[in-house]
């Protein structure tokens, strides 16, 4: 059955209605999904197991069934590691039906299917009892319902209601703990994607200041946390004003409440400063004792850094105070974390919370708009002083064109068509393309030589080696000896789909990599002319100047507001003009690729595939297509290999 489906063009503006089968909306959830990165996790995996071993051991111990109810049990995975740590039986809960049905067939294919029972239910539908979903309640709890923020995906009302009604009293748990720790520091790096500076402007009159308005200043902001690699923010980004605090722990073998709370920790500022900026992160404890340990801890606080476990299933916070203050080196003050059953938000007090009545439980809240409609890298392009400056010095230039007042009394048109161009509704790099259409509406109303800024767009690509991104989509074959092909096999079809080709957008200064080719302008898009009704297309290919291994394609878009000056935030500053296409895989390293779900270890003689992307930007966002291998050669992978055939049409 197929049906249709609305779909804003972010680049014309316009509504598409598209067939898309009855299913299109699961499909879009898998493809988009962390559960190959989670899966790859092998820090996390180990800890799991080695502390459902440990629950599963204590309960034997007392002489007592082990009885396990998993929530949010996606592959089944941790389900399978308590049947073989010796468990007598598991209810496994996954809400998703499309997982739950993966998990089925993953459990029998594993041969536990008389140990496990999968039940595509919320949590808090199951019920207990002779006629119920399970016949008793469990005595071991197993989880992993926990984002960046530790409970932004309700991990504190799905405890609440398991303590209540589906577990047994003073259960074993796993995870047994979870604390969450944090540190103010000053950044104005990081204070710049939250609000806005001044702005200051050489003028013939002396340099002028353009000022945000003050309902802006004064606003509060967005409660919603900003995760990102905090590995990768560079120390001289930030000073450090306190110590890494523990602000409140959750123990999940006890009852649990999803009532708002706020914790509070007294510190002495190491130096003085202006306090802007929390970053935080969680840790989790396996087991009572605390000697299983996973722990989300940037590199400057983690217990052994050389030994980091990659993620982006579970990054880090970056948490704004509502105003920046002033903070003095050894005067004590408190640092205050408020969460209440999805957010977490912080403040500061000069006084104990408990004695000063101003602590309300209440988020905060944005009452500039700016907030809601702006994302944290948009308000770090506006205050990019750089950029601004080529602004400056492009409307310089056109200003002094035309200085004579009587012949600007004579125009009758539009002599300057000025954009940015920005859109709330961009997503990927030609989106802002809709300037195109926009500068197209008006063509009527320019006159005669009217400049139009900027005059001109290209679209340039690189291909590049990623460290670690290529994790979120490389299957996972088997996780610590269960086999889940068939998740792989799911994810595969999901990626079939037309969306779910489509090219993703990721901030790349948080995901290292390494060129792989020279970078290379794909196409150009002029804007003093109207939108062409002809097809413009372009091919050509891209030489690999150096080995390597896992593939990528950056894209990113620059702008010329005149022949001589670029916008650009350069290919590894910022994530608001770039987008990673994750390709495939060179010398055995694990593919990205949506078509290769074969396990490198069974297939260490694949070498290199070919790399085919169409760009249509004012119909739809690009979609990807990897060929077959191409080469089965045993001999190594080699600078001047066949190279990547780049196809780009725009229609």
């Amino acid at each position: 059955m197929k049906v249709f489906c609305g779909r804003a063009n972010p680049t014309t503006g316009s509504v598409e209605w598209l067939e898309e089968d009855e299913h299109y909306d699961y499909h879009q959830e898998i493809a988009r999904s962390s559960y190959a990165d989670m899966l790859h996790d092998k820090d996390r995996n180990i800890k799991y197991y080695q502390g459902i071993r440990a629950a599963v051991s204590r309960v034997k111990d007392r002489g007592q069934k082990a009885l396990v109810l998993d929530i949010g049990t996606g592959t089944g995975l941790l389900s399978m590691m308590a049947v073989t740590a010796g468990a007598d039986f598991c209810y496994a809960i996954e809400v998703f039906k499309p997982m739950a049905d993966a998990a089925v067939k993953i459990v029998e294919k594993n041969g536990f299917s008389d140990k496990i029972k999968i039940i595509n239910k919320h949590s808090t539908e199951v019920t207990v009892g002779p006629d119920g979903d399970m016949p008793c309640r469990a005595n071991i709890l197993i989880t992993e319902l926990f984002d960046t923020e530790l409970i932004g995906e309700g991990a504190l009302p799905s405890y609440e209601h398991a303590h209540r009604h589906l577990v047994q009293e003073n259960c074993e748990a796993v995870p047994h703990r979870a604390t969450v720790y944090a540190q103010l520091v000053e950044s104005r790096r990081m204070w710049s994607w939250n609000k806005l500076f001044p702005i200051p402007v050489h003028t013939s009159c002396g340099e002028q200041v353009i000022v945000p308005p003050l309902e802006l200043e004064r606003c509060p902001g967005a409660p919603s946390v900003y995760d990102i690699q905090l590995n990768q923010v560079s120390s001289a980004d930030f000073t450090v004003l306190s110590d890494v605090l523990p602000m409140f722990s959750v123990d999940f073998s006890k009852q649990v409440s999803s009532s708002a709370a706020c914790h509070s920790r007294q510190f002495e500022p190491l130096a003085s400063g202006r306090a802007q900026v929390v970053l935080s992160w969680w840790d989790i404890e396996m087991d009572p004792e605390g000697k299983i340990k996973c722990s989300m801890a940037p590199f400057w606080a983690h217990s052994d850094p050389e030994e980091l476990q990659w993620r982006d299933h579970w990054m880090q916070c970056v948490y704004f105070l509502p105003r920046e203050e002033p903070v003095v080196q050894g005067s004590s003050i408190y640092l205050v974390a408020h969460h209440d059953d999805y957010c977490v938000w912080y403040s500061l007090q000069r006084t104990s919370p408990e004695k000063d009545r101003r602590v309300y439980p209440a988020r905060p809240v944005c009452d500039c708009q700016a907030h809601l409609l702006w994302n944290r890298p948009r308000f770090g392009e506006i205050n990019d002083q750089d950029r601004t400056d080529q602004y400056i010095q492009a409307l310089r230039t056109v200003f002094t064109v035309e200085s004579s007042a009587a012949s600007h009394r004579l125009m009758k048109k539009i002599s300057l068509l000025l954009g940015e161009p920005f859109f709330t509704t961009s997503l990927l790099p030609w989106h802002n393309l809709y300037f195109w259409y926009v500068r197209t509406a008006v063509d009527q109303h320019l006159g005669p030589g009217a400049v139009v800024m900027p005059q001109t767009a290209s679209l340039h690509t690189v291909v590049v080696e990623f460290r670690d991104l290529w994790r979120i989509r490389s299957p996972c074959g088997d996780c610590e000896g269960f086999d889940v092909h068939i998740m792989d096999d799911m994810i595969k079809r999901a990626l079939d789909f037309r969306e779910s080709k489509e090219a993703e957008p990721h901030p790349l200064w948080e995901y290292p990599c390494r060129c792989l080719s020279e970078p290379q302008q794909i196409l150009t898009f002029d804007f003093r002319q109207p939108v062409p009704p002809h097809l413009i297309h372009a091919e050509g290919s891209i030489e690999l100047r150096r080995p390597g291994r896992s593939h990528g394609a950056v894209l990113w878009m620059e702008y010329h507001l005149t022949p001589d000056s670029t916008v650009s935030t350069g290919l590894l500053k910022s994530a608001e003009d770039k987008v990673v296409l994750c390709t495939g895989t060179v010398a055995g390293t694990p593919t990205a690729s949506r078509q290769c779900t074969s396990s490198p270890r069974r297939t260490p003689e694949r070498r290199w595939a070919a790399l085919r992307l169409s760009v249509t930007p004012w119909i739809s966002t690009p979609t990807l297509e990897t060929s077959p291998w191409i080469s089965h050669s045993q001999t190594p992978w080699t600078m001047g290999s066949d190279p990547h055939l780049l196809r780009n049409k725009v229609a």
